[in-house]
């Protein structure tokens, strides 16, 4: 199994590495606290917060995965010139059926070069 690296508590780490390494490839999910039951919700997974990736051939975000706890929802994949061979955030929205009473959101971001990334995980309250 790969290593799968995760967004840290970045307020003590040098700036330089944030930029560097953690921001730019962690995930960060994006939507709203509550959803229906039975009814579709949207998931914006959106690689980087402050900081762009990089689109070059050898190193790029190769894809982006949305599970619920351990159970995959949806996954995307990217080429390399998918963002114009320019830094840029792999962004993605997913569209899924909320089930039963809450989501675990964890989303994971592949970068070709550095490996998997693991978001924050958020939960969603389903009524």
């Amino acid at each position: 199994m790969p290593k799968i690296n995760k967004y840290v508590d970045i307020d003590t780490i040098e700036r330089e590495t944030k930029k560097d390494l953690i921001d730019r490839h962690s995930p960060f999910i994006h939507c709203e606290e509550k959803a229906q039951n039975g009814e579709m919700f949207q998931v914006t997974v959106k690689m980087g917060n402050e900081y762009s990736h990089p689109d070059d051939f050898d190193h790029y975000i190769a894809s982006i995965s949305l599970f619920n706890a351990e159970t995959l929802l949806a996954k995307t994949e990217f080429v390399p010139g998918t963002l114009g061979n320019e830094k840029s955030h792999a962004e993605v929205t997913f569209n899924i059926r909320a089930k039963g009473k809450k989501l675990n959101l964890v989303a994971h971001g592949y970068c070709t070069k550095h490996g998997i990334w693991e978001s924050t995980a958020k939960t969603v309250l389903v009524s």
